[in-house]
């Protein structure tokens, strides 16, 4: 038994027409499907939305549920910003630095590009306050990843055991500091 792949993905949104044409125009996702109901079909409590369903490439959906009987959105004051957020895959630097020149022409503050060792990655929050990755894999990824899977169970164990960020893959920051030494 086991999971054949994600079939979506939910998140609450403010304004659902407003997030269909945010991620059209922003990220180019089409918007593939619109399901509303005032009752909840699992539990049948009486709560009005709209549930909508855009294409985030290869079979990946995002959906987003507008909610307006219920309090407005809020985010839990114990979670930095940055922790919760979801992050999408382009194939390469040239087609992250097209979204980065993309966003910002269109008034979305972009941070980054940020060099992960084995991916780099842009920043930005949507309308609805979610934060977005963009991500591309590094040109040397093959051989990064290869050493990270070969420690990841120790870092695991470390961290459980001490809450303090293991060593195992410094190598990875030192990959990204090395690329931002002048010459």
């Amino acid at each position: 038994m086991k999971i054949d792949r994600i079939h979506h993905v939910a998140y609450r949104c403010r304004d659902a027409e407003q997030t269909v044409r945010w991620y059209g125009q922003m990220l180019k996702m089409d918007f593939v499907l619109a399901i509303a109901e005032n009752e909840v079909p699992s539990t049948r409590a009486p709560d009005p939305y709209m549930h909508v369903f855009l294409d985030a490439g290869h079979g990946n959906v995002l959906a987003f549920f507008e909610l307006p009987s219920q309090p407005p959105m809020g985010r839990d004051p114990n979670t930095p910003e940055w922790v919760q957020h979801i992050a999408f895959k382009v194939a390469d630097r040239a087609t992250l630095l097209e979204f980065k020149a993309h966003l910002e022409a269109n008034g979305v503050e972009v941070l980054g590009v940020t060099d992960h060792g084995v991916f780099h990655s842009i920043y930005f929050f949507d309308p609805n306050g979610h934060r977005i990755e963009l991500a591309c894999p590094d040109p040397d990824e093959a051989p990064q990843l290869a050493r990270l899977d070969a420690v990841k169970w120790a870092m695991l164990e470390e961290w459980s055991r001490t809450k303090r960020a293991p060593r195992h893959a410094a190598f990875l920051h030192a990959h990204a500091l090395a690329a931002e030494e002048p010459a």
